[in-house]
Parts: C-alpha cells; sequence; structure tokens
C-alpha cells in the first residue's frame, strides 16, 4: 500500500498583523508595530502550496481562525454588542484587542501533534491539538483547532482526536514545531522525537534564563501515552537552553528531520551524542538507517540560523530518494548560510537540491516555510479518508487566490484592528472559506 507525507499548510488569516506578540521570537519583537500586508501574506502561502503540488507532492491546506476573538474579550470583561466588544476593548486595553486579532494559527506547525497510524497502538491517525499556553494570542487556538482538524480528519476508523492538554505551565505543548518523526517509509512504524525545553518537575533539569521554554518533558510524555506510542518508538531530547535564550523558541528553529535524516546546528540540543545514538540505535532495530548532517557553529552561528530560518525549513523526500530542502529568500540574502547551503547540496549527500520562496510576511512575524505546514503521514487508504475539500488541487488554489483578492486587506495597522467592520469582513470571509474547503459549522459566529 503507498504511503505519503502531507503537508497541511495554514492559510494566512485575514487579520494578520505585527503586534510583536511573541517575547522570545526576535523576528516578532523586532517587527512589531510595522504595516503588515495580509493580502500579499496569503498569496505567498498559497503560492507556495501550488509550487509543492506542482512537484509532485501531496498538499492540503488548513483554515485560519476567526478573529477577532470577541468570545475571549467577553471572557475578560468587555460587555455589549460585538462592535461595542471591540471598541470598550480598543479604548480601555489595546493589547488585548491586539491579542485577539492575532493571525498566529497561520503557523500550523503549533496546532497539533500527528502520530501515524503505523506507531500507534490501535492502528489509528492520532491528534492532540496544542494548547499554546505560553502566550495568551495562542492558547486561544485549540478549540477551533479542534474543531477544524475533526472536520478535515472526520472518519473515527482511521482518525483519533484528543484534547488538548491541561492549560497550566507544567504542560505547555506547542505542538508539531517540537516534534518530528524518522521513518525508512512513511506507512512503516518509525521513531517519534520529542524535543522540550525544560522539566516541569525535575529540577535537575536546566532550563533558559532570558527567554521562556515553551515545551515541557511531561507533556511531551503525555501525547505519546494518548497516541499510544511505544518505548521502543519513542526518543525524548532536551533543547540547548542557551540556544532558547538566543530566539530559538522552538525546536524547528534549530533543527528538522524527515525519513531517515536529521539536520541539526551544532548547538541545537543537550547531550548530542546520546540523543543520536539513541535515534540510530532505536531507527536500526526498525530497519532504518538513521544519518544526520551536524550544521557546524563555525559555518553558521545560531543568530545566523535565527535571522535566517536556515532549519525552519521544509525537508521533503522525492520519489529518486533524493531529498528537497525549501527554505524561505532570507537564507540567500545571508553569505554564511547561503555558502553552506551550495556547499551542501555540492556534497553528494542526501539534500540534493534547494528551492528559495519568499515568505516575507510570515518571516516578520517569526514564521518560516517549516511553521506554515503540519505534517500528516497517511497510508492511501487514509488518504482516501480525509475531507476532499482540504487536498490542494489547480482548481481549488484558483478559487481560494480569488478569495484571497475579494476578501484580504492590503495593508493592516494596529489602530485599524479597533474598526468594527474588521470583524464583519472576517467573518463574511470564513463563512464563504467554510463552503469552498466543504468544512461544515466550525467557527464560534456560524455556532452560536
Amino acid at each position: 500500500m503507498k504511503s505519503f507525507e502531507v503537508n497541511f499548510d495554514g492559510l494566512v488569516g485575514p487579520t494578520h498583523n505585527y503586534g510583536g506578540l511573541s517575547f522570545g521570537n526576535v523576528a516578532s519583537q523586532s517587527n512589531s508595530q510595522q504595516a503588515s500586508n495580509p493580502r500579499e501574506a496569503a498569496l505567498q502561502g498559497l503560492e507556495k502550496m501550488k509550487a509543492l503540488m506542482d512537484m509532485g507532492f501531496v498538499q492540503g491546506v488548513l483554515a485560519p481562525q476567526e478573529r477577532p476573538d470577541v468570545a475571549a474579550l467577553r471572557s475578560l470583561g468587555f460587555g455589549g454588542t460585538d462592535a461595542q466588544v471591540i471598541e470598550k476593548a480598543a479604548k480601555e486595553a489595546m493589547p488585548l484587542l491586539v491579542a485577539s486579532c492575532s493571525a498566529s494559527s497561520m503557523w500550523v506547525a503549533n496546532a497539533a501533534t500527528v502520530s501515524p497510524s503505523a506507531d500507534t497502538a490501535d492502528g489509528r491517525v492520532h491528534f492532540t491539538a496544542a494548547n499554546l499556553n505560553c502566550k495568551f494570542h495562542r492558547s486561544i487556538e485549540h478549540p477551533t483547532t479542534s474543531r477544524v482538524l475533526g472536520a478535515m480528519f472526520a472518519d473515527p476508523e482511521h482518525f483519533a482526536h484528543h484534547a488538548a492538554l491541561p492549560a497550566v505551565a507544567q504542560f505547555g505543548d506547542e505542538g508539531a514545531a517540537n516534534h518530528t518523526r524518522f521513518c525508512r517509509s512513511y506507512g512503516e512504524a518509525g521513531v517519534e522525537f520529542f524535543v522540550y525545553g525544560r522539566s516541569a518537575f525535575d529540577r535537575r533539569y536546566p532550563a533558559p534564563q532570558k527567554y521562556p521554554a515553551r515545551q515541557t518533558l511531561e507533556a511531551s510524555q503525555a501525547v505519546a501515552r494518548l497516541h499510544g506510542l511505544s518505548d521502543a518508538g519513542v526518543v525524548f531530547a532536551q533543547q540547548n537552553p542557551a540556544v532558547i535564550d538566543q530566539g530559538v523558541f522552538h525546536n524547528d528553529v534549530i533543527a528538522v528531520g524527515n525519513g531517515e535524516l536529521l539536520f541539526h546546528h551544532q548547538d541545537a540540543f543537550l547531550n548530542t551524542e546520546h540523543v543520536l545514538a539513541e535515534l540510530h540505535g532505536k531507527l536500526q532495530a526498525r530497519g532504518a538507517a538513521f544519518q544526520s548532517i551536524c550544521v557546524p557553529r563555525d559555518q553558521v552561528a545560531v543568530e545566523d540560523a535565527v535571522r535566517s530560518y536556515l532549519f525552519n525549513s521544509q525537508l521533503l523526500s522525492r520519489a529518486d530518494g533524493s531529498m528537497l530542502l525549501i527554505v524561505p529568500e532570507e537564507c540567500r540574502s545571508n553569505p554564511r548560510v547561503w555558502q553552506y547551503l551550495q556547499s551542501l547540496t555540492a556534497s553528494g549527500g542526501p539534500v540534493s537540491e534547494v528551492k528559495v520562496f519568499d515568505l516575507k510576511q510570515s518571516m516578520q512575524n517569526g514564521g518560516g516555510p517549516a511553521c506554515l505546514r503540519l505534517r500528516v503521514a497517511l497510508k492511501e487508504t487514509e488518504l482516501a479518508a480525509v475531507n476532499p475539500g482540504v487536498i490542494m488541487t489547480p482548481a481549488l488554489y484558483g478559487t481560494l487566490t480569488r478569495w484571497v483578492n475579494t476578501h484580504y486587506r492590503d495593508a493592516l495597522r494596529e489602530s485599524d484592528l479597533a474598526d468594527p467592520q474588521l470583524l464583519l469582513e472576517c467573518r463574511t470571509a470564513l463563512d464563504e472559506l467554510t463552503q469552498i474547503l466543504k468544512l461544515g459549522a466550525v467557527y464560534p459566529f456560524q455556532i452560536n
């Protein structure tokens, strides 16, 4: 039976703005208060989706969230009509309005952790929505995320969905941005790699001093239990606290893996030799030949990796066994990173080609190619059970492009978020989108 790794990319929402909400994310903070272009952001993301589809990869779409989140503002004491809620929040607590308007759900690498059926005890694909409780503007995402994922992967014979973990610091869960999977082929049992920033209960583990470690060991362990993963099929590794303090807020900013390959920076992990040895041993037991590419710090400094998002790239397997690396334009603009990438493809190793995409609107808010996609490994029968409305086709690309051009603004500043008309624009667009993607009622305004 054939198997596939499907990239479900997040469709950028109509309220894409630079609120500077993510402490620890250098790009998010340094571009705060600039004017954004939601239309351009969405079109850039769609162009990447179409390009991968044209290259023969199976590509999907994950819908954005309703913003501003009026219900969240109501829960914080703002009352009246929806328009009055927005107006009061803008007057009395603008930072809360900005947070309720965040389009951060575009980075669907944080939407959930996904375990393929080949790894799970019950032979189904398991999804656990991430609680994202480290940041208020992201902690309000998971209820809608769960509904959207449930509408996309609805068949209980093939798919199992778990609620987000308890929304407390001890179980901080940031989803697939701290999770990857290694395997010989996507349909065979693999080894799931969980990377955490700190332990919530064991003080022997070191922790960063400047920026928060968003993923806990205990959250990763809980997800592995919920998904029915075996001890032989998981490896837990701690991220280097020193790189978190340099702006590496998720593991996917310092490492990326696919198939039998881990591409990582020299300073990505604590106890690197032990981590690589455990991955090698467990994959070898499953018939896979693990290999790693370590990028030395004297060739690419952590600062350069963070600014270029070299590791927040997509590592994709081609039919001939070679790998393609999808990187943002910022990698080409950084001389040291680009020189390294040229040497990488010339070395005769597994990465045979690098393709560059312009994702400036996402990059300025702190998210590169890997942030924009949630990877789901599916067998042929499971792919057939996915809601077909969310699988990219030339016709869907054309429809979504027209939809974006119809409904999205081409400039958005913080002051614009106080306009109640923005909420109406967003709801009108999303109501139409659920029909395009055949999702049914997934947004609060459609349900309440």
